[in-house]
């Protein structure tokens, strides 16, 4: 006669309705992530242990806890929706992890008219988060008493089977250190929170006290990390192991964020604005620089008037889903217009949001009260900018704006009301309390001279988009502006974060000319752009570009360039999964080169990655300071078949161009000749002879040693970006010191004469490929200094070119002589200007 398998009935840990779990507005537990159960909208603020058992876990926060039965059953109890936000507050343990409890005994008090007031929802869950403990479970329906009523009646799996089943508990990571130098900002988070997403088990993301939901944005984004600290992933569920070995590589890699990408968190608030307002000019940030004169428009927010009370949560539901959908489409295609991958980037993260299962978990929370979409998303969203911008970090502060921009737009969908387009008249000085990101991507530079935002600063997505448009703003601008009289006339000077709103007749006048003048300048030096590069008197200097692709390539040479000094060949190897093959290398170079042709040179850096530059499929070891480690060559001989590969794709370029091949980050001659005899043996395997090598000088051993590289070597290159961190031991992205990291300071021109008097005496050829060849200003100072090739930014060729056509060659070696005898980097540019021509 068989024995009847045994049962355990689960009380009402609290008075109230209960709610089937799949209709609680949280992917998680409605999604039955976490286990299946039941949910209560409680009446009661002392919470009840619904079994008898030993409390196995109890939550920092204090709004959750784990009681494991003697029959090894597993009953979570979670009071409210986000509670964990309220880091505790309003909540109060009567027990300890650890403790023997019976069915019915008060376990924790809770404010329930504060948790009510702060938490996204009350809605309480009763969850079995070992559902293989059990065979058959049936839920109660209707109003329950704490203590007193049953609200689920399990049927066990067989005893002795029971007996056997390993408690299932959490696992958690080891320490991973934060390598984002801004923390886990917008787009790291995330790519962090999307990975999360494809894993099964609930994952919390752990700092100090403090989780967050890993499939989040916004609560990844809440917790603030910072560049440094430890952070644990915590991961219940049967993929658990899986996803804390891949979210721990992936925090690792930091996202896939390169140091260069990381935006910087501001370094003062508006108010710090080295300039003040007075009766004929406002004071903000430069945003983007340039001068614009023109017309106030104001633009204003849209009211939406939206209804509380919703007609019922399944119309309300579907119109949600609707527009979260049109809203993801709307921004697909404001991407497909866009060319720049940064603004592209930003309006991803925005589709990002779009998906967020606190944003909708709190949204859901809304339509479950029997509000309406509209109001329960812009609640939700409010709510969670509200959050950012009351954190420490300004960073996460101004990210804010971008919850709010795509909360606008879902709620423009949802009231049935078209969203104002910025279709502005020609001659506009824009001026807003906030501008959206997604408007300002699509900003019309021939309409809009500048702009100016109340909010925001100089990292701000805003300001991002404006410098890639090439629109002056201002970010930070008194208050005062926002109520100036439509169509004033004002002068915006984005270099000096300043709006003239009083401007004379002599001040216009003065700017215009000043702006005409560089348009006609810029004009004329665009039409002789395609003239050989020479000084007055015949020298002749090779102006090149820095590019990344086949098509930079043939748009350097449209307007002007000579050829190509610096190839990054890391294009090839970012944002993918594996490395490129040989063959694909191969058919970019080869594409480049055919661009180029046979009469014009290449130079080509070899792979440039490191500990500040990871790829998530090249692991290297975390590095107290990334910048002095593996960086550059010293990761290509770490892995000299990845090096071997690039060199046997570059040399297929050979026959097609003049192909010269760069390392980088050189710092001793050891490296230099283990580069090359692996270049050597790849050469002659390949066939191809007529091949220059040279070195990046971006170390100061380099330069002070560039005699004795110059035997062993073809060419010097100098990379003054990282020239000047490392000779002024700055970090050129830090947020205080970034100002005074000056390629122009004079001991960074110090170590450029060092490197071409140990080339000169060697009879071999400088260039400079960082952002000084891009500076018009620096160009005959350099050339005086003795650099033969300047390697610009493409927009910047045609004016090098036409400045260096001013100078004879005599007077660039005068005012190199005049301007190495100067002692600060402002005496310097100073020196500069007044001799500008």
């Amino acid at each position: 006669m068989g024995t009847s398998a045994p049962r355990l009935d689960i009380l009402a840990p609290l008075s109230g309705w209960l709610v089937p779990l799949d209709s609680v507005p949280d992917p998680v537990f409605a999604g039955k992530m976490v286990g299946d159960g039941i949910s209560l909208d409680p009446t009661s603020g002392s919470l009840l242990a619904p079994v008898s058992g030993v409390v196995s876990n109890l939550h920092p926060a204090h709004h959750a806890l784990t009681i494991t039965t003697a029959e090894g059953v597993e009953v979570m109890v979670h009071v409210g929706i986000d509670t964990v936000m309220l880091k505790g507050e309003g909540f109060f343990p009567l027990i300890e992890q650890g403790q023997q409890v019976s069915a019915g005994q008060p376990v924790i008090d809770f404010d329930l008219d504060l948790v009510g007031r702060k938490a996204a929802s009350l809605l309480t869950q009763i969850i079995i988060t070992n559902g293989e403990t059990v065979a058959r479970m049936q839920p109660a329906t209707g109003m329950v008493d704490a203590g007193k009523n049953v609200v689920l009646s399990l049927q066990l799996a067989n005893g002795k089977d029971v007996l056997q089943v390993v408690v299932g508990e959490p696992q958690l990571s080891a320490d991973i250190t934060i390598g984002n130098p801004a923390g886990l900002h917008a787009r790291p988070a995330a790519v962090f929170a999307s990975k999360a997403k494809s894993f099964g088990s609930d994952i919390q993301l752990l700092l100090d006290g403090k989780e967050a939901n890993a499939k989040s944005v916004v609560a990844i984004m809440g917790l603030a990390t910072k560049f440094g600290d430890k952070v644990r992933v915590r991961a219940q569920g049967d993929d658990a192991a899986v996803a804390i070995a891949e979210l721990t590589q992936l925090l690792n890699d930091r996202c896939g964020e390169k140091a260069d990408e990381a935006p910087l968190a501001p370094a003062a608030a508006p108010a710090a604005a080295q300039q003040q307002d007075s009766d004929t000019q406002l004071a903000g940030v430069g945003a983007s620089p340039g001068i614009a004169i023109g017309r106030i428009v104001h633009h204003r927010l849209q009211e939406f008037d939206v209804p509380e009370q919703g007609k019922g949560a399944n119309v309300e539901q579907q119109a949600f889903a609707r527009a979260t959908e049109e809203a993801a489409a709307q921004l697909d295609l404001v991407k497909a217009q866009l060319t720049d991958p940064a603004k592209q980037a930003i309006l991803s993260m925005h589709q990002e949001l779009l998906q967020d299962p606190d944003l909708l978990a709190q949204t859901y929370t809304g339509l479950a009260d029997g509000k309406s979409a509209a109001w329960s998303w812009r609640a939700a969203f409010s709510a969670y900018s509200a959050r950012l911008e009351a954190q420490d970090n300004a960073l996460l502060r101004e990210r804010a704006n971008d919850i709010r921009d795509v909360g606008r737009r879902v709620l423009a969908l949802l009231a049935g009301v078209k969203q104002a387009s910025l279709e502005l008249p020609a001659g506009s000085i824009l001026i807003a309390e906030d501008l959206a990101p997604s408007d300002t991507a699509s900003l019309d530079p021939s309409k809009v001279m500048g702009f100016c935002t109340r909010t925001g600063g100089a990292t701000s997505h805003v300001a991002i988009l404006a410098r890639s448009l090439g629109i002056p703003a201002i970010c930070g601008i008194s208050q005062s502006a926002l109520k100036l009289p439509e169509g004033l006339q004002v002068i915006l000077n984005g270099n000096e974060g300043t709006l003239a709103i009083a401007p004379t007749a002599e001040d216009l006048a003065a700017a215009e000319q000043e702006i005409a003048r560089l348009a006609e300048r810029r004009a004329a030096e665009a039409k002789s752009s395609m003239q050989p590069a020479a000084t007055s008197d015949g020298v002749r200097i090779d102006v090149v570009a820095n590019i990344r692709n086949a098509a930079d390539a043939r748009e350097a040479v449209a307007k002007g360039a000579e050829g190509v000094g610096l190839l990054r060949s890391e294009f090839l190897f970012d944002n993918r999964d594996t490395a490129p093959t040989e063959q694909e290398q191969a058919a970019e170079y080869c594409a480049v080169a055919e661009a180029l042709g046979k009469d014009r040179p290449l130079v080509v850096r070899t792979l440039d990655v490191g500990g500040d530059k990871p790829l998530s499929y090249l692991p290297l070891p975390k590095e107290d300071n990334p910048f002095l480690g593996l960086r550059g060559i010293r990761v290509s001989l770490d892995r000299p078949d990845l090096l071997r590969t690039q060199l046997r794709a570059i040399l297929q370029a050979a026959p097609l161009t003049k192909l010269h091949i760069m390392f980088p980050m050189v710092a001793s001659l050891e490296e230099l000749r283990a580069a090359k005899a692996i270049l050597a043996e790849e050469q002659a395997a390949a066939g191809a002879a007529d091949v220059k090598v040279g070195i990046m000088v971006e170390v100061p051993s380099a330069a002070v040693l560039a005699a004795r590289f110059a035997p062993e070597v073809d060419f010097f290159s100098i990379g003054t970006n990282d020239l000047t961190q490392y000779v002024l031991a700055m970090d050129r992205g830090h947020p205080q010191l970034a100002k005074q990291a000056d390629a122009l300071h004079p001991a960074v021109l110090a170590m450029i004469a060092l490197t071409c008097e140990g080339a000169r005496a060697h009879g071999k050829w400088v260039g400079v490929c960082g952002g000084l060849a891009s500076d018009e200003r620096a160009a005959p100072l350099l050339v005086g200094i003795g650099v033969t090739e300047l390697s610009a930014s493409t927009p910047a060729v045609a004016s090098v070119k036409a400045t260096l056509s001013r100078w004879s060659l005599a007077e660039c070696q005068q005012l190199a002589k005049e301007v190495l005898a100067l002692s600060t980097a402002t005496d310097v540019r100073h020196y500069l200007n007044q001799h500008a021509r």
